[in-house]
């Protein structure tokens, strides 16, 4: 028998669903160039991949030395990432054939990300994910974020979910490991395929080491279908 039937499926956004990283990238890069930081790197952002925007800033406020409160930073990143966002933002295929076969089937969805609800919400509406997915939880919305587990409780909570019959996609080792603490199971597609081998990404139940362009739409709902 399909267990889809009592499956909901939980989906990270930001390099899992959609390539989002360059935007968050440029973002971060202009927000610190505002208060004289000229040497952010992409190798540098990429170890905050998976992180919380506002974990994010408030650990890039410590190194840098900026003196402007945390609020001030992400109210900033959000405005650069917004004018980004709304320019360009690519959906993966293959998530984009994925959502479309589990919406068809009445599975319920969500998203729940480290983004602030304005960012999710203007990713969603720009790439019309929005016809798929209505359920929606921003870090902001809950006391801790990744790798805890309170955004994948809460998407759990407003789908009227059960964790254990919920399913994460995530792209990133501390998604991953705040599905499990949830006691969700999780699929894993790295964002970073060198990053595969992380002990938090073994631990997932189907696990795309080559990330994106290993990930099908029909072998993943082949297994949501028959997995127990």
């Amino acid at each position: 028998m399909s267990t889809l039937r009592t499956t909901s499926v939980i989906f990270d956004l930001d390099g899992t669903l959609v390539d989002s990283e360059p935007n968050y990238f440029e973002a971060g890069r202009r927000l610190l160039a505002e208060y004289g930081v000229t040497d952010f790197s992409w190798e540098r952002h990429t170890d905050f991949i998976g992180i919380g925007t506002r974990e994010t800033l408030e650990a890039l406020r410590e190194e840098y030395a900026i003196g402007a409160p945390v609020e001030e930073l992400l109210a900033g990143k959000n405005r650069h990432y917004l004018e980004l966002a709304r320019a360009a933002t690519e959906v993966y295929p293959e998530m984009l054939k994925f959502v479309e076969l589990l919406h068809g089937d009445g599975v319920p969805l969500a998203v729940a990300s480290g983004s602030s609800r304005a960012a999710i919400e203007a990713v969603l509406a720009g790439t019309g994910l929005d016809a798929f997915i209505r359920t929606v939880v921003s870090a902001e919305e809950v006391p801790r974020g990744k790798p805890e587990p309170d955004v994948f409780l809460e998407a759990a909570r407003r789908l009227g979910a059960v964790p254990a019959d919920c399913v994460v996609l995530e792209d990133a080792a501390p998604g991953a490991v705040a599905a499990r603490a949830a006691g969700m199971r999780c699929v894993a597609v790295p964002y970073l395929p060198a990053a595969a081998s992380d002990p938090a990404f073994a631990a997932a139940e189907l696990l795309y080491a080559g990330g994106q362009r290993e990930f099908t739409a029909r072998a993943a709902y082949d297994w949501l279908n028959t997995a127990g």
